[in-house]
């Protein structure tokens, strides 16, 4: 089944590799990207994303309060944050709203078994 995907990261590089390894394992997913927070909110309310890859910190709007938003509106959409920052402040906020949570540099593997675990687990 294709899914429609959100990678947000101020990072093109990191979006890239993201959007990679995504693909690596679902080629026929369709997969958005988004810079800031604002564009992920958009691109949210314009499109009901399976699961956004959300990163922490980025300028304007960060990664935390841009889920909280998207949350409001998207309840069932699996919302992932991707941070180098693994501060506990940043895991309970994660955990009050219902994030996934997955350090950054993200690598192949885990991702893997993350959307692995969404599918047998919708």
């Amino acid at each position: 089944m294709s899914r429609y995907i959100l990678i947000v990261d101020d990072s093109r590089l990191s979006r890239m590799i993201s959007r990679q390894y995504v693909l690596n394992l679902h080629s026929d997913w369709k997969i958005d990207e988004a810079g800031t927070g604002e564009e992920a909110i958009e691109l949210a309310a314009a499109n009901t994303p399976y699961l956004i890859l959300l990163d922490v910190n980025m300028p304007g709007i960060g990664g935390i309060e841009a889920a909280a938003r998207i949350r409001k509106n998207h309840p069932n959409t699996h919302i992932v944050l991707l941070t180098a920052n693994v501060q506990n402040s940043v895991q309970s906020a994660a955990e009050e709203l219902g994030l996934g949570f997955l350090p950054k540099p993200l690598k192949e593997p885990q991702l893997h078994e993350l959307l692995n675990n969404l599918e047998k687990n919708p």
